[in-house]
């Protein structure tokens, strides 16, 4: 993988000025400020990395090709969130039909921010293990989550997008964002704590070995005998 451009101080029309000229580098140089956030929008929709990527690719060429229909209207970031969430949709269409099942269409939500659950250089590899735990978790209960739901809780607590943001990407009333946002972020709660009440069942576990250790121990000592 080649080193991360530099950031530059280029507003969203500016760099889209420069794209439209034909600047590869304008466009590459997109591509990696939203990367990271797109291919999350695409992962929480289609629930699946390949088809994901597959999915980011293909809004991008359709990005790179309608590149001049760009007006400013909204922020750069949100127009290629709704040239992603379109081509999700369709991934989802064309599936639903080979599968003769209904579509859902509409939108989704998720959880705080992912990047507070990513391991640092400097973690201790037991501290990575258990951040990387926690982060499979609440992506498996992310994924979980009805999309109408899961979509929204991306856009807003993830991605940070604003209602007003959230219900331009999804085409849906601001009221429903916030209502659906709600209902995610207690879904979600309530399918942690679930998770949580299940595994406090097993922390410190004891039996087995250790068990038949300690009991020998005790036993020994009781008829004044050393263990080995």
């Amino acid at each position: 993988m080649s080193e991360p451009l530099p950031i530059q101080t280029d507003d969203d029309l500016s760099l889209v000025h420069r794209i439209v000229a034909g600047d590869r580098s304008a466009f590459e140089l997109m591509m990696r400020r939203h990367n990271r956030r797109l291919y999350r929008l695409a992962r929480a929709t289609l629930r699946n990395d390949a088809e994901a990527e597959d999915a980011l690719q293909d809004a991008y060429l359709h990005a790179y090709r309608s590149m001049s229909q760009f007006r400013g209207d909204a922020k750069l970031f949100t127009w290629l969130s709704r040239l992603v969430l379109n081509e999700c949709f369709a991934r989802l269409r064309r599936t639903a039909r080979r599968q003769n099942v209904i579509p859902i269409v509409d939108a989704p939500d998720s959880i705080e921010h992912a990047d507070a659950m990513t391991a640092h250089d400097d973690d201790a590899p037991d501290e990575a293990l258990a951040r990387a735990q926690v982060r499979a978790l609440l992506e498996r209960k992310l994924d979980e989550l009805p999309e109408l739901f899961r979509m929204v809780f991306v856009l807003r607590s993830i991605e940070e997008m604003s209602v007003e943001e959230t219900a331009l990407c999804l085409h849906i009333p601001e009221a429903t964002v916030r209502s659906r946002h709600f209902r995610a972020r207690s879904m979600l709660r309530e399918s942690l704590a679930q998770a949580f009440d299940l595994a406090e069942r097993d922390v410190f576990e004891f039996g087995g070995a250790q068990c038949d250790r300690i009991v020998a121990s005790v036993l020994s000592k009781i008829s004044g005998r050393r263990t080995p």
